[in-house]
């Protein structure tokens, strides 16, 4: 299963100019709305805390394994109150193929939803922490602009439209397909014989990461095409719907 690092602005002293709070709250507010559908899609994730900084986020993400790295913030132009600058940016290091293939998804996806798509772009960069250092594919995508009343406003009324097409950018990227959250619901593994495989994959021949016993209570978050997603244990993937009654 894929696992992300998930780091949401640690940024207090960025208000937004609608007095609904600041960047980090905001961001924090869309990571909690990310969070059902990186369950139901089978997304692995770390989180940072407001506590921390970007340097401890990626301190922390460097000191494990993830397979990206998504970290959440909104802009300023730095043109004072009421400024007239909208858009959003994904960000990228420019020596990483794949951080740049999840920058493209991520735009893509923000394209569909985002009242100016026209100004939805991927950009290369050096000078951000958060695509230069980590060790594996990275994005620091700036939703809108926080001191444009229009872009905080549309921020704050899309949080579960964002999170979704960032998901759907994520499963685009590990090559899965988007299940659309139906938990959390409780389920009872039922099998003849043996165990029920918890594949990486919604598919038979899906690499089989743990065996589940007959009777085990198991956490389901959507279904797709016959497959559920389940959590057992510490364990997040795909079994086979027929077999854990719900």
């Amino acid at each position: 299963m894929p696992i992300i690092y998930l780091s949401p602005s640690t940024q207090e002293w960025n208000p937004y100019i609608t007095g609904s709070g600041s960047e980090e709250y905001n961001m924090n507010l869309l990571a909690d709305h990310m969070i059902p559908y990186l369950n139901s899609n089978a997304i692995a994730y770390r989180r940072n805390t407001p506590d921390m900084t970007a340097a401890s986020s990626i301190a922390q993400a460097n000191q494990g394994y993830y397979d990206f790295y998504l970290a959440l913030h909104s802009n300023a132009s730095g043109q004072g109150e009421a400024s007239p600058v909208r858009g959003i940016i994904a960000f990228y290091y420019p020596g990483s193929a794949e951080g740049k293939r999840g920058a493209e998804l991520i735009a893509a996806n923000l394209r569909k939803i985002y009242p100016l798509p026209d100004k939805v772009r991927t950009q290369a960069t050096t000078s951000l922490g958060e695509v230069r250092q980590p060790h594996f594919p990275s994005v620091l995508v700036e939703i809108g602009y926080h001191d444009n009343y229009a872009d905080a406003m549309w921020v704050e009324g899309h949080m579960d439209s964002i999170a979704q097409q960032l998901v759907r950018a994520l499963t685009e990227f590990f090559g899965i397909p988007f299940i659309y959250p139906s938990g959390p619901q409780t389920g009872t593994v039922a099998v003849n014989y043996g165990t029920l495989n918890l594949r990486s994959y919604p598919s038979p021949q899906g690499t089989v990461i743990a065996n589940i016993p007959n009777g085990a209570s198991v956490t389901v978050y959507g279904e797709w095409q016959g497959w559920y997603t389940v959590r057992y244990d510490d364990q997040l993937g795909y079994a086979a719907a027929a077999y854990i009654d719900v």
